[in-house]
Order: structure tokens, then sequence, then C-alpha cells
């Protein structure tokens, strides 16, 4: 079965800088549950690709004869199929929890991030999927990238202290699962890594336990995720 399995994965004009947060939520879930995949480099502008699995977006696991599209329909795919594996949950509590971190996760951590990184993000594209990019995303955006990027030093402080909830979480234990991650930490850890691996551009200060909690998950995994190409942020 594993060398059947395959990841798409999203990535820019260097084929092993992997940088969605989606992707990278996908990839902690897999190493959490020691489940190898082969990586497929997939780009913006490469739609047809995964257009048989009904998605237009990555990432998109193929297990067998199974694809599943979204990293939350995947992540609950692999606990319900390989429960013999370590839980990504917990149980049916941290699943329900999961799914409003899954939201939240989305709205803050990748809402709060994209404005500051998105010009950092189309400068590793290709010419392709640069024009691509500056079109869809600016529309999303309503400004420039550049005017988006421009606020940036501001704008971290406002996305610093959105954190707070996690912050004193993080105060009274070492990760968002407990004693150990899961899940819920792959959510949160997948926007900080995506900004990782495309922008220099810091988003934590050293002395946050945030910071520190990121470079717990950097470490997990022998390192899966710090050996991936990225700034040292």
């Amino acid at each position: 079965m594993a060398a059947t399995r395959k990841l798409f994965e999203l990535c820019g004009s260097e084929s092993d800088r992997v940088f969605s947060p989606y992707c990278w939520r996908t990839r902690m879930a897999l190493a959490h549950k020691d489940i190898r995949a082969e990586t497929i480099p997939w780009r913006f502008t490469e739609k047809a690709a995964i257009a048989p699995h009904r998605s237009d977006k990555v990432p998109v696991l193929i297990d067998g004869d199974t694809s599943v599209a979204d990293s939350w329909a995947i992540a609950n795919y692999l606990e319900d199929t390989y429960p013999d594996r370590p839980s990504l949950f917990g149980g049916a509590g941290g699943r329900a929890v999961g799914q409003m971190l899954n939201w939240w996760g989305d709205i803050a951590v990748v809402g709060g991030i994209f404005p500051m990184i998105v010009k950092d993000i189309y400068d590793h594209l290709r010419p392709a999927d640069q024009a691509y990019f500056r079109e869809t995303r600016e529309k999303r955006l309503g400004k420039t990238m550049e005017q988006a990027a421009a606020n940036r030093n501001v704008a971290v402080e406002e996305f610093r202290k959105s954190l707070m909830p996690m912050r004193l979480t993080l105060k009274t234990q070492p990760y968002l699962g407990g004693d150990a991650p899961n899940y819920a930490d792959y959510i949160v850890f997948g926007g900080f890594q995506w900004a990782r691996a495309t922008s220099p551009f810091k988003l934590l200060k050293e002395d946050d336990p945030i910071y520190a909690w990121r470079e717990r998950l950097l470490d997990a995994f022998g390192g899966m995720a710090r050996n991936a190409p990225g700034y040292a942020v």
C-alpha cells in the first residue's frame, strides 16, 4: 500500500519547497501516524493534475484506490482508516475541538499571516503561477500585494495579540494537545511553517511561548519541518 500512497503538495519554482499551510497539516498528520506517502509537487496552474480527484486545490491524498482532498478530510480519513496507529485527536471530544480549531486556524492564523507574507510567496513562484497568484490574491485582498505587505510591521503586532489564548495555554502545557502534540497543534503549526517556508519576515519573538512551541514542532519527527527549505525566523 505504501508504494501506491501519494500526496499532492503545493510548491513554487523549487519543487522541494512545500509551503501550503494545509499541506503541512497533512504532512504532520502522516508523520504522527507513521504513514509514508510519495510527494507529488503541484503548482497553482496545474489544476488538471488533481481534477480526476474532484479537487482544484491541495492537499490531495491518494491511498490505494481512495483519494481524499482537503486537510481536515484527510485527517479524519487517516484517523478512521488507521485506528491502530497513534491517534490524531485522542477521542471524539478531541476531534470535536479539533474541528473548531481547524476554523480558527484558517481564519485567525492563516488569515492573519496571509497579507504579511503574500508578496514573499509570489516571489517564490514560477512566472506562469505568479500571474495567476497576483490576479486571484489581489482580488481576495482588495489591494495589491505590495500594499498589503507595506503595513506588516504594524500588522504583526495585532497578529501577535490575537494569539493570546494560545499563548496562555502554552504557558501551562507544552502543546495544544497537552503533554504531546496532536492534530490541534498541526493545524496551527501549518500556518507558521507556511510562513517560514516562504518569508524572511519574523512573526514571533523569541521570548514568546508560541515561539518555543514552534521550535519543538520543528524538531518533531526527526526534524522533518526544520530540515525543509525555509527561513531562520
